[in-house]
């Protein structure tokens, strides 16, 4: 359209130009600030679903993974806690090694919470171990308690060390 056409087009019926209404300026203005606001809170609301997205594979990994290690294991120890607290442990020693900044993978921010802070912390407890190890206590069982906390830690040092440990030995492989 040329101006003169867009001039005509503007009139109203009683021959003088119209303005354009309020509403229909500020609606381009509202669309330019929603979609700012969006591009605002995307990456930090992707990085959260990143984690709770992690966290419900962890979550689950975990419910299945104890009950079917407590099944194998004496039922008056813990078994099952541990051996997730314990393979948590090495997974994140390893995968936090390998994808560090000397690490042989580099890996988005998402990515690393999603593994690290989703499916380790989903996959882990420290809550049930804490209760498991009460309910020892509240049974006198005190040797198994004290078992059950010497133990475990020892053993989540251990698993995140030997993680860090191979995945410190991948990182030195020469190539890609």
């Amino acid at each position: 359209m040329t101006e003169q056409e867009t001039t005509v087009a503007a009139r109203s019926r009683t021959g003088r130009e119209e303005r354009p209404r309020a509403d229909q300026t500020r609606l381009p203005r509202r669309k330019a600030a929603l979609r700012a606001r969006w591009r605002k809170i995307r990456g930090p609301l992707s990085l959260y679903l990143a984690v709770a997205a992690g966290s419900v594979c962890g979550g689950v990994l975990r419910a299945s993974t104890s009950a079917v290690v407590q099944q194998i294991g004496d039922a008056g120890f813990p078994l099952g806690t541990l051996f997730v607290n314990v393979v948590g442990s090495f997974i994140i020693g390893f995968y936090a090694t390998l994808t560090g900044p000397d690490g042989r993978s580099f890996v988005s921010v998402r990515q690393r919470q999603f593994v690290m802070t989703g499916i380790c912390g989903g996959f882990t407890t420290f809550s049930v171990f804490s209760l498991e190890t009460f309910r020892l206590v509240q049974a006198d069982r005190l040797l198994a308690a004290g078992a059950n906390v010497g133990i475990s830690v020892l053993a989540w040092l251990a698993a995140v060390w030997l993680g860090h440990a191979i995945a410190s030995r991948i990182n030195r492989i020469g190539g890609n």
